[in-house]
């Protein structure tokens, strides 16, 4: 993804890349400082690990800016918590998607959860990536079951189902299921179901190139550059809240 979003800057005249870094003790030709980086830019855009988003977000928050743009999955909640934390002195974006098409789905799963009733249809989120990816279910898909949970009005911690093993009893109505798959090289496929007795309503997205979220990450960055401090995710970026 850092390689990704290095190309998208570069073919841009509104935005230029002011510094590149790593972990610590990284090599690679223009690399510099965490320190630099935050230095030289006005937007830090960070695809890396929870425990690294939160440092970042409290090297910031620190000195009082750049901004950020987050798109690190796998977060806790005490990370989520330190990152919002960090927020109240720097603008920070955070999603689990870069995605306009993404975030369409997640209005358009509300929409369906809020029509479709709990007691006769069945939500399952599905989501397949490739085999190098550490987390599941994705951020994305936990989007997606949060948009749908939103759609019912209920939380989605009490009514989510991320583990299926053994003898589980029948599925109790109005919970929301997650399947996830890991293999090859799959960029990202996401799909939301409204499951029936009599029909299936299957919402889904599919990512053809890891260019798309580096694109979203941009934009976000070009926006977030104008913000006052506060936390933001990408329906703040365009517009649709």
């Amino acid at each position: 993804m850092g390689q990704a979003v290095t190309k998208a800057v570069s073919g841009r005249q509104d935005v230029r890349l002011a510094a590149r870094f790593d972990r610590p003790g990284a090599e690679g030709e223009g690399l510099v400082s965490l320190e630099a980086a935050l230095a030289a830019a006005q937007v830090v855009i960070d695809f890396t690990t929870p425990a690294a988003s939160v440092a970042l977000a409290k090297a910031a928050a620190a000195r009082g800016g750049p901004a950020l743009v987050i798109g690190s999955t796998g977060l806790s909640d005490e990370d989520i918590a330190a990152i919002g934390e960090a927020a109240k002195k720097v603008a920070i974006v955070r999603a689990g998607n870069f995605s306009l098409g993404v975030n369409m789905l997640m209005g358009l799963v509300a929409q369906a959860a809020r029509a479709l009733r709990p007691e006769a249809y069945d939500i399952e989120v599905f989501e397949a990536h490739h085999r190098r990816k550490v987390d599941a279910p994705s951020g994305t898909a936990l989007m997606l079951g949060e948009a749908a949970a939103a759609g019912r009005g209920v939380k989605l911690a009490d009514v989510a189902q991320r583990v299926r093993d053994g003898v589980t009893g029948p599925r109790p109505a109005g919970e929301i299921g997650f399947s996830v798959l890991r293999g090859g090289d799959i960029i990202g496929e996401h799909s939301v179901s409204f499951v029936a007795d009599d029909e299936i309503l299957t919402l889904s997205h599919s990512a053809r190139d890891r260019g798309l979220f580096a694109r979203g990450a941009v934009e976000a960055a070009r926006w977030a550059a104008t913000q006052p401090p506060g936390e933001y995710d990408m329906q703040d970026v365009l517009g649709l809240k």
